[in-house]
Parts: structure tokens; C-alpha cells; sequence
């Protein structure tokens, strides 16, 4: 049988069209990573940049005016209570008029009111700690109950402590008032009952409290007038965090909520809890150099003193600070969601199908969302969804 090369051309024709055709109702399947939706915990957090700083800084400032004498303290050395921090030669009493008097009468009385002031601060610290204290003493009793939700339970913790540490500032101030009061009393025996035949004696300025010296501002002898800042001291150990986030995650920020640093320098991170959100915001520019409203977060660490020895005042931390935690979430990745007619979907592995789903979803982190509605625990779906898939698109599922 003679077959004519028409008729060859034909048949192959034929041939690759019926391939064409095969290939179009049973096409390759398409390699795709898929994850199945399980259910665990979900934390949602804030990671932003902050900073320790020490919670109670003194700067100390010249009483009087004078020669001072060379400060021989230099950064991070130790002091105790009464250290020698710096002397001045005052000005000779005879060369003072009677508005310095005056002034240095002032200044007395002025110290006196802060030392009444801070007293009353103590005083009405404790008291507000005490009824927090009792607040929060209910809240442990009702909770176990379901008395209470734990939102409750929260607010009720964290504004005790923040009333705890209410009192520890409230009585460094008053230590400090007290400590101004005997310099402002000591530069006006300067002035008064002073022997004209008499050298004026060097005036020496001991340390408020026991801590570290900072920054020495006046290093070299040199004449300063009242008031000139000469020596910050304070303690390292006393170490809180100010941590700068936008307005619009501050509004979800609560008081009492958890707080991991991390890349601070060691090993581990470190655990705190945010003591209070500050009212005001502030304008600070990006690096991208646009405008962005900050409200800073001050939050104290929940460590014993040695976990945080190495740390100091202004070192950089990055903190993340748990908005939302749900111990129970079923949850898929984000990179397997889309938008699709406005709503979110996922492609998931339905007998070696890509089919589309219409998902709800609930609270999201930087790597997973909770899924309300839409999945059950258990379906896979598919990872980084190409252009490629459509729905009944075959599918092979490679491991990651």
C-alpha cells in the first residue's frame, strides 16, 4: 500500500493535534509548596527600636557662684552618698550685694516648699498604691472564678506596679529635695553670719545618692555662676526602656503587656512589661523622610539586677511588644493569602487540584494570620500561588 505524501502530512497534522488536545484536557502538574492550616498560638506583636535609660538621674548644679576647682570624677566611676563630687571657691561675701542675698534667701525657701511638696507626693503615692493593691488583690481571687476578664486582670496588675514605682520616684524626689534643700541652706551661710576678717572656705558638694557618675559637664576649673550644671550621676541598675512606636500601634498598646528584647547584646533576650503610654506623640521623620507621628512607650525590665549588669544608660534595644496573644488560632501562612474581588482567598490542595476558597481573617503577625472562617483544620494550602493556577489547575505538592 502506497501512502502519498498529502496523506502523510495529514496524518501528522492529526497526530498533533489529538497531543495538542491531550495536553489540554490532562495538562502537567504544577509543583507548588503547601502548608495545612493548624491550630496553635498567636502572638501579635509591635517590633520597634528603643532605649535604656536610667529612671532616676540627678543633675547636680553649682549652689553657689565661683571658682571651681578641677572635678577629678570621670564617667562611671562609683559613688556613695556623701562622695565629694566637686568644691567651689564662692565669691567673697563682701564683693556680694543684697539681691544675691536676697536670691540666696530665695532660693531656701523655694527648697523648702519642693522638700513639702515631694513629702506630699510620697504620701499620696503610697495611698494610691495601697488601693491598687487591694484592686489588684480582688482581681486575683475573682479571676480563677471567671469573675473577671483577663483584660481586667491585666489593667488591674499593671496599675499596680505602675503605682509601686510610683512611690520609688516619689521618694527619690523627695531624697533630692531634701538634698537641694541643705545646699541652698549651706549657700546662704554664706552670706550671713560670716566674719569679713574671716577666708571664705571652699565649698564642697557631696553626692545625693549612691549610683555612677554619668557625664561630667565642667572638667576643668573654671568660674560658674548658680545654677551651672556641673556632674550628672545616678544608678545603672535602676534601668527602664523608652521605646518610640506610631500613634496608630500605641492606641493598641496596654499598659502590663509583654515586652521581649532583643538584639540588646547577650545571648537570650530579655523580658519586661510596659509600665505606661505616654499621652503626647511627637513628629519625627523617617529615613525614608517622610512624617511620622511617635508616641514613646516606657516599659520596665523583668529581670534580676545581674541579667541586665552589662547594659547602661542610652543603649540601643529592639523591643516587641505583644499587642494580642490567642492561645488558640487556627492559622496559615501570609504568603498564602490574596486579594481576589476584594476579599481575601487561598488556593487549597483539593484531589490534586488547586481550588479557590473565600477565607475571614482575624489577627495577623508578620508571618501567619488566623483564619475564623472558610478552612478546616487539617486542608493544605498552597504557598506563593502563581500566575500559573487556576482553579482545577492539576497540582503536585513538593516538600519544603
Amino acid at each position: 500500500m502506497r501512502f502519498s505524501l498529502k496523506t502523510l502530512l495529514w496524518g501528522i497534522l492529526a497526530i498533533a493535534l489529538a497531543m495538542v488536545a491531550a495536553a489540554a484536557l490532562f495538562p502537567d502538574p504544577v509543583a507548588v509548596r503547601a502548608t495545612p492550616a493548624a491550630s496553635g498560638p498567636l502572638r501579635v506583636s509591635v517590633v520597634e527600636d528603643g532605649k535604656t535609660r536610667i529612671r532616676e538621674k540627678y543633675t547636680v548644679s553649682a549652689p553657689v557662684s565661683g571658682r571651681l576647682s578641677r572635678i577629678e570624677l570621670r564617667e562611671g566611676d562609683h559613688i556613695d552618698v556623701q562622695s565629694l563630687l566637686a568644691v567651689i571657691l564662692p565669691s567673697d561675701p563682701e564683693l556680694l550685694d543684697q539681691r544675691s542675698l536676697a536670691e540666696a534667701q530665695a532660693r531656701v525657701q523655694a527648697a523648702e516648699a519642693a522638700v513639702l511638696r515631694a513629702d506630699s507626693r510620697e504620701r499620696q503615692a503610697k495611698i494610691d498604691f495601697d488601693l491598687s493593691r487591694t484592686k489588684f488583690e480582688r482581681a486575683q481571687r475573682l479571676w480563677p472564678k471567671n469573675g473577671i476578664s483577663r483584660d481586667e486582670y491585666d489593667i488591674a496588675e499593671s496599675v499596680m506596679l505602675a503605682d509601686k514605682q510610683a512611690i520609688e520616684t516619689a521618694a527619690f524626689e523627695a531624697e533630692i529635695s531634701r538634698f537641694e534643700l541643705k545646699l541652698a541652706n549651706a549657700a546662704l551661710d554664706q552670706f550671713e553670719g560670716e566674719d569679713p576678717s574671716v577666708q571664705v572656705s571652699p565649698f564642697e558638694i557631696d553626692s545625693p545618692i549612691d549610683g555612677r557618675v554619668l557625664r561630667v559637664l565642667e572638667k576643668s576649673s573654671t568660674v560658674v555662676t548658680v545654677g551651672t550644671p556641673l556632674i550628672e550621676v545616678g544608678d545603672p541598675r535602676n534601668l527602664e526602656m523608652e521605646i518610640d512606636v506610631l500613634s496608630t500601634d500605641a492606641v493598641k498598646i496596654r499598659p502590663g503587656a509583654e515586652v521581649t528584647i532583643e538584639h540588646w547584646g547577650g545571648q537570650t533576650p530579655l523580658k519586661g512589661s510596659v509600665r505606661v503610654v505616654e499621652p503626647g506623640a511627637f513628629t519625627k521623620i523617617s529615613s525614608l523622610g517622610v512624617e511620622e507621628q511617635r508616641v514613646n512607650v516606657i516599659a520596665d525590665f523583668n529581670e534580676p539586677p545581674q541579667r541586665i549588669a552589662s547594659l547602661g544608660d542610652g543603649y540601643r534595644i529592639e523591643a516587641r511588644i505583644t499587642i494580642e496573644h490567642l492561645d488558640r488560632a487556627l492559622r496559615i501562612p501570609n504568603n498564602a493569602l490574596f486579594r481576589y474581588e476584594q476579599q481575601w482567598h487561598v488556593l487549597v490542595v483539593q484531589d490534586g487540584t488547586a481550588q479557590l476558597r473565600k477565607v475571614d481573617v482575624g489577627v495577623q503577625n508578620e508571618s501567619h494570620a488566623e483564619i475564623v472562617a472558610g478552612l478546616v483544620e487539617g486542608e493544605r494550602v498552597i504557598e506563593y500561588p502563581s500566575d500559573q493556577l487556576e482553579p482545577g489547575t492539576p497540582v503536585t505538592v513538593v516538600a519544603k
